[in-house]
């Protein structure tokens, strides 16, 4: 059987997409309870971009010079066109670029 394929591994998918499923499913739920007031709104408005901040910073500082060009270019693309899926295409062209023409690692 392969590395992948071993039972162990597979219960731990398992349990990894049941926690994942059930986090979902308890924020739904506990939402319900909560009073959603202009305060909370603009809390949950403002969640996304936190979240993507938390999962691009040790990206960006472990990952060098190039991955900081391409997160900025990112950037400036959301603030000057306002359409995520573009900058984020703009992000993985300017690494794939900088990458092909040597810079980095």
């Amino acid at each position: 059987m392969t590395e992948f394929l071993r039972s162990d591994v597979m219960i731990a998918f398992a349990v990894m997409t049941a926690v994942t499923v059930a986090s979902r499913l308890g924020g739904y739920w506990l939402m319900g309870y909560v009073n959603v007031t202009p305060r909370v709104r603009r809390m949950l408005d403002a969640l996304p971009g936190s979240i993507i901040v938390a999962a691009a910073l040790p990206v960006a500082v472990n990952g060098g010079p190039v991955v900081v060009f391409a997160i900025l270019a990112a950037m400036a693309v959301t603030i000057i066109r306002r359409n995520d899926f573009i900058a984020v295409i703009t992000g993985m062209a300017v690494a794939a670029a900088a990458r092909a023409l040597g810079f980095g690692g």
